[in-house]
């Protein structure tokens, strides 16, 4: 039998139609976005930015300068931690499983602050590897985080992970403070930053992002067959040909790489990971490469929204993005907790 040929890799009837219905809604929410702020743009205004750019038009250059990159950042962030989220909670079986609660985004954080820390003259030379650097934070940091879950007769269990997650995330996070208290220069240029905000966000930090982000989506298209077989159980997977090691590899790897780069682009932005995979499992199931999709949409969406929200509901101040998405994942993780422990 092959890893494909499971009940759980048929497509389900309202994918095709869910995934139109999600891209019209991502595209309306891209032109809000756009025309919405402390200065309102016109459809006619982005339309004409578009077709004859004019950079001595002040809107023109508003868009071009501001609302395009934060919107491209939060399309990319907000793919990537979606689609951090859905294989970690695929790979652990875990609703609660989500990349700032298991430790990756802290991890993630730690190593771009190392990276910055380091001599100037240095900075220019890392910056386009600065997302891997924080893949491999998070990678380090969610492996231990496994690695101690896992000890003990129990094994790996929700409560355990979930516990052990918040520990090393609390612990990644104290480093990195006793690294900006020694060097207030970089707190300085990164406080922001810290909390996950969009602003700042230059299209040369885009285009670093765009090689890991394909590198994470290409692994995740790998793996998606075999997550629908882990969901069977790991000695009907291993039955069926599927190297539990390999997967466990494979999906720490891609979720790190989704988590770094866009940790490493906007900051350690939280729940998004825990919010879209769990509304898109309710609303399409458990087929992973259905989800795949329908997640990088989610999650751009939720991000979008995110900081349209954070950028109006305050007027003419903005609040940090890792804020707005905190009011809206703090009350849905105490939900799942809930349901969980049902």
């Amino acid at each position: 039998m092959s890893v494909g040929a499971t009940s759980a890799s048929k497509p389900a009837p309202g994918f095709p139609a869910l995934l139109l219905a999600l891209i019209a809604f991502a595209g309306i929410c891209a032109g809000l976005y756009l025309m919405l702020g402390p200065r309102t743009l016109t459809f006619q205004t982005i339309l004409g930015a578009i077709t004859s750019y004019d950079r001595l038009n002040f809107d023109h250059r508003v868009l071009a300068d501001i609302r395009l990159p934060r919107l491209l950042a939060a399309i990319i962030a907000g793919a990537n931690l979606g689609l951090s989220g859905l294989l970690l909670q695929g790979l652990l079986r875990n609703p609660l499983a989500e990349p700032h609660i298991l430790g990756l985004n802290a991890g993630a954080s730690l190593a771009v602050v190392l990276t910055l820390a380091l001599p100037t003259a240095s900075l220019a030379v890392l910056a386009p590897l600065r997302p891997f650097a924080a893949a491999l934070g998070g990678f380090v940091v969610f492996s231990i985080t496994v690695l101690f879950s896992s000890a003990g007769r129990s094994g790996l269990t929700l409560l355990k992970v979930t516990f052990c997650g918040i520990a090393f995330s609390a612990l990644a996070s104290s480093l990195t403070t006793a690294i900006l208290l020694l060097d207030e220069e970089t707190l300085q240029k990164i406080r922001i930053w810290l909390v996950g905000d969009l602003a700042g966000v230059t299209m040369q930090m885009l285009y670093t992002s765009l090689a890991p982000s394909a590198l994470a989506l290409g692994l995740a298209l790998f793996i998606a067959p075999r997550l629908n077989v882990l969901e069977l159980g790991d000695h009907v997977a291993t039955g069926l040909g599927v190297s539990i090691r390999q997967i466990r590899f494979l999906t720490i790897l891609a979720a790190a790489l989704c988590a770094g780069t866009a940790v490493s682009l906007v900051g350690p932005i939280g729940f998004v990971g825990l919010i879209v995979p769990n509304l898109v499992r309710y609303l399409n199931g458990n087929n992973y490469r259905q989800a795949i999709p329908l997640t990088l949409l989610a999650g751009a969406i939720l991000l979008i929204l995110a900081d349209l929200a954070a950028r109006m509901v305050l007027l003419p101040h903005e609040i940090p993005t890792g804020i707005a998405t905190a009011l809206v994942g703090v009350p849905v993780f105490i939900m799942i907790v809930i349901r969980t422990s049902r």
